[in-house]
């Protein structure tokens, strides 16, 4: 699959494709609908089916201070796309400049000019443009003076997770905020992941006997409530069972947040410096302090039992 960030990476002979437009922040199962029709269109006319995407999100630039967590980086969100069957990612840098382009002028200079659709795939909702003002109905007749057509696609899916509210990636950052890792996976159609370097931490779960990978998340990255998940941890293309801990660590009194993983049963891993990723199965329990270390060691032996049982029923 092609990657390239901005209108100038597209190569100059690029032919005719079919092109969908929107964040997709974390690609949830109503995204996947969009994408996939986009697929299948490219397939039908024998074309190749294209994603724009923006970076950074498009409130940061409209609204500064108010980027929403992020539920997958841009390297994430390609590949899940390229599991699509997607053949080129365009993530256009979105800057105040950007922003203040009409909806008719992104269609020329965007879909038109450099991309040459053929067909464009969005759900009823798509909104564009100089404060979005464009919409699926301004993008269709465009496409009669263009010759494009416009395929809309009813994205909403409905499900147990937050109480049968139609699948968004509002919905699932609120989910993956208030720990129901569960109902954000419902969503996603796979379990939330987070992203990061291995960085050295007070090596406390060593002296424990609980050694952690201690991650530095990337920016704005959703993380999920304070507390305990099962997990896996994937490093150097394994996928390990894990015990998740995020949190400020109360019973040393701890005051920065930060998100472990403990590999279980492993011995001797050395991940310092390696970039990682924490995958959360389920909830376990929320974050606690007590009143001695001999009963957070206990309780630290039953949640590794337990997320080693969780882990285990995934297999």
């Amino acid at each position: 699959m092609q990657r390239w960030r901005g209108l100038e990476d597209i190569p100059e002979d690029w032919g005719r494709s079919v092109v969908t437009i929107g964040s997709y922040d974390g690609v949830h199962r109503g995204h996947q609908l969009i994408i996939q029709h986009a697929v299948d269109r490219a397939r039908e006319l024998g074309v190749p089916a294209v994603v724009v995407t923006f970076d950074p999100h498009p409130s940061e630039v409209v609204r500064p201070g108010s980027h929403p967590p992020l539920l997958a980086p841009h390297h994430r969100r390609a590949e899940l796309m390229a599991e699509l069957g997607v053949d080129a990612v365009l993530v256009l840098p979105f800057t105040t400049e950007f922003s203040k382009l009409s909806p008719a002028d992104f269609v020329v200079k965007v879909l038109v000019d450099k991309l040459h659709a053929k067909a464009v795939v969005e759900g009823p909702n798509f909104r564009f443009g100089h404060k979005a003002a464009g919409n699926v109905e301004f993008l269709t007749e465009q496409g009669k003076t263009y010759d494009f057509e416009v395929d809309v696609v009813d994205l909403y899916v409905t499900g147990e997770a937050g109480g049968g509210e139609p699948f968004s990636s509002t919905l699932t950052r609120r989910l993956v905020a208030e720990g129901d890792v569960a109902g954000a996976r419902e969503i996603l159609g796979r379990p939330h992941r987070v992203e990061g370097v291995v960085v050295r931490g007070a090596q406390r779960g060593r002296e424990l006997g609980f050694p952690t990978a201690n991650v530095e998340t990337l920016p704005h990255t959703a993380i999920p409530a304070d507390g305990v998940y099962a997990g896996f941890l994937h490093a150097q293309g394994e996928a390990m069972p894990a015990a998740v801990s995020v949190g400020t660590n109360p019973q040393f009194d701890g005051t920065e947040r930060t998100v472990e993983a403990y590999a279980i049963d492993r011995v001797g891993l050395d991940l310092y410096g390696l970039h990682v990723a924490v995958d959360f199965l389920a909830y376990v329990r929320g974050q606690a302090k007590f009143e001695t270390l001999e009963a957070l060691l206990e309780q630290m032996a039953e949640d590794v039992q337990r997320c080693r049982e969780i882990v285990a029923a995934e297999q």
